[in-house]
C-alpha cells in the first residue's frame, strides 16, 4: 500500500522538475503551496545549477590560455555589473529608468548571468528587503546559517517560483515575463556563443592558442561559477562581516572587500539605509564601479534619471561617522589610563624624563624659535554636533 502510495508522488514530482528546467512557471499544484513548503533540496530541479559547477572541471581536458583566462576576468565583470546594475539597481529597486526597449535589452544582458529571470530575482530580493533578517528572509545567515544563505537557498523547492504579483510593475511586460519563464534560453545561447567564438578564434587567430571547448569551459563555466558565488557573498557575508554606518533593523554592513568583489554592492548598510539611490557608495571614498558605469551608461541615452542620495542620509551618515570617532578616541584614552595605572607607570616617566633631557642638552646652544599658533589645539568643542530635534526626510523605500 504504502509503495502504491509513495511511487506516482516521486515519480510526478519528478517529471514536474524536469518540465520546469524548461518552463520556470510550471506549477502544477500552485505556486502559492509551492511557496508554503518547508525548505528542501530538488536535486532534480537544481541538477542545471550542478552541471554549471561540475563543467569547471572540464579544465582538465582544455587547458588555459591567456586570452580564455581573461576573456573569464572580462566576462565575470562585465557580468557582475549586470547583476548589480540591472537586476539589482534597475529591476529590483528602479534607481534609473530607461525606455521598453532599452528595458530588454538590459534583460537580456542580465539573462547571460545565469542567475535566473529578471522578475524572479527582483522579486526575492524585494522580499529579502521587506523581511530582511527576519524568520521569513529566505537567505539571512542569522537565521539560516551560512551556508544555506550563501548556496542553499537556491536549491530549495519554495524558493522556484516568482510571486508576480510582487512585481507588478515588471510583470505588465510579456517580454520580460517570457524572458523569465524560460529563463534557460539566454543561458544556452550565450554557451553556445562562447563555444563558436572559440572555434572562430582557433581558425582566424590561432595565435591565441584557444578553441571552442577551452572558451565553452572558461567563459562560461568557470566565468559563470565565480560570478555565482560572488553575487551570493552579498547574501552570506554582507550581514555578517564590515562596519555598520546606519541603524537598520537588519544587520546589514559595509565591506570594503564585498564592494571591490561585487562592484559596489559590498556597501550594504548604506543600501538598506537608503535604497531608492542609484549609488550604494554614499560619499566619493566608497568606491562602486556600478555607479560609475550607469552614469557612463547614462551618457549614451540608453537609461536616464538616476537617483541621487538625500541630503539629509549623508548628513545623518556623516553624524554617526563623527560619533562613532569620538567612541573610538575615548576608548582609547580608557586603554591609556590602563596603561598609566600598570607596573608600567614606573617605568615611562622616567624614560620620558631622560629624552626630555637629552633633547634639551641637544639644543642648549641653540637660539629659540619664535613661539608660533598651538597646533594641538583642542577642537572637540567645535566639531558638529547631530541636533535630535532634526527631523528625518530620508524614506526607505
Amino acid at each position: 500500500m504504502s509503495a502504491k502510495t509513495v511511487r506516482p508522488s516521486f515519480f510526478r514530482r519528478l517529471a514536474t522538475a524536469v518540465v520546469q528546467w524548461i518552463d520556470s512557471d510550471y506549477c502544477p499544484e500552485g505556486a502559492e503551496k509551492m511557496r508554503n513548503e518547508p525548505d528542501r533540496v530538488d536535486w532534480v530541479r537544481v541538477m542545471p545549477f550542478v552541471i554549471l559547477h561540475l563543467g569547471c572541471l572540464g579544465v582538465i581536458w582544455v587547458g588555459v590560455s591567456a586570452f580564455a583566462a581573461w576573456a573569464a576576468v572580462f566576462l565575470y565583470f562585465i557580468r557582475m555589473f549586470a547583476v548589480t546594475g540591472i537586476y539589482h539597481r534597475y529591476f529590483s529597486h528602479k534607481t534609473y529608468s530607461t525606455s521598453r526597449f532599452g528595458q530588454f535589452i538590459l534583460a537580456l544582458w542580465g539573462g547571460t548571468t545565469v542567475q535566473r529571470g529578471g522578475l524572479w530575482w527582483a522579486y526575492h530580493h524585494r522580499h529579502h528587503h521587506q523581511h530582511s533578517d527576519d524568520p521569513e528572509d529566505a537567505h539571512s545567515p542569522h537565521v539560516h546559517g551560512f551556508i544555506w544563505s550563501h548556496i542553499g537557498w537556491i536549491t530549495s523547492r519554495r524558493n522556484f517560483p516568482t510571486d508576480y504579483s510582487k512585481v507588478k510593475d515588471l510583470a505588465k511586460f510579456p517580454e520580460l515575463v517570457w524572458l523569465n519563464r524560460f529563463d534557460l534560453v539566454v543561458p544556452i545561447l550565450y554557451a553556445a556563443s562562447m563555444f563558436g567564438i572559440g572555434a572562430a578564434l582557433e581558425r582566424w587567430a590561432p595565435g591565441l592558442g584557444t578553441n571552442g571547448a577551452q572558451m565553452l569551459v572558461w567563459g562560461f563555466f568557470i566565468s559563470t561559477t565565480a560570478l555565482f558565488h560572488g553575487t551570493a557573498c552579498i547574501n552570506s557575508m554582507a550581514h555578517l562581516m564590515g562596519k555598520r554606518r546606519f541603524k537598520t533593523e537588519d544587520d546589514s554592513r559595509n565591506s570594503f572587500i564585498l564592494a571591490i568583489i561585487c562592484l559596489g554592492e559590498g556597501w550594504h548598510n548604506n543600501h538598506h539605509r537608503y535604497q531608492s539611490c542609484t549609488r550604494n557608495g554614499f560619499y566619493w571614498w566608497e568606491i562602486d564601479p556600478t555607479y560609475y558605469g550607469l552614469k557612463l551608461l547614462s551618457y549614451t541615452g540608453l537609461i536616464w534619471g538616476l537617483k541621487d542620495v538625500p541630503q539629509s542620509i549623508l548628513e545623518e551618515g556623516m553624524h554617526a561617522d563623527h560619533h562613532k570617532s569620538i567612541a573610538a578616541a575615548e576608548r582609547s584614552a580608557e586603554r591609556s589610563d590602563d596603561i598609566s595605572s600598570s607596573p608600567l607607570r614606573t617605568v615611562l616617566p622616567a624614560a620620558a624624563a631622560i629624552a626630555v633631557a637629552t633633547a634639551t642638552a641637544a639644543q642648549a646652544d641653540l637660539p629659540k624659535k619664535a613661539e608660533g599658533p598651538a597646533i594641538h589645539k583642542d577642537l572637540s568643542g567645535e566639531m558638529v554636533k547631530p541636533n535630535p530635534a532634526k527631523p528625518d526626510s530620508g524614506t526607505v523605500i
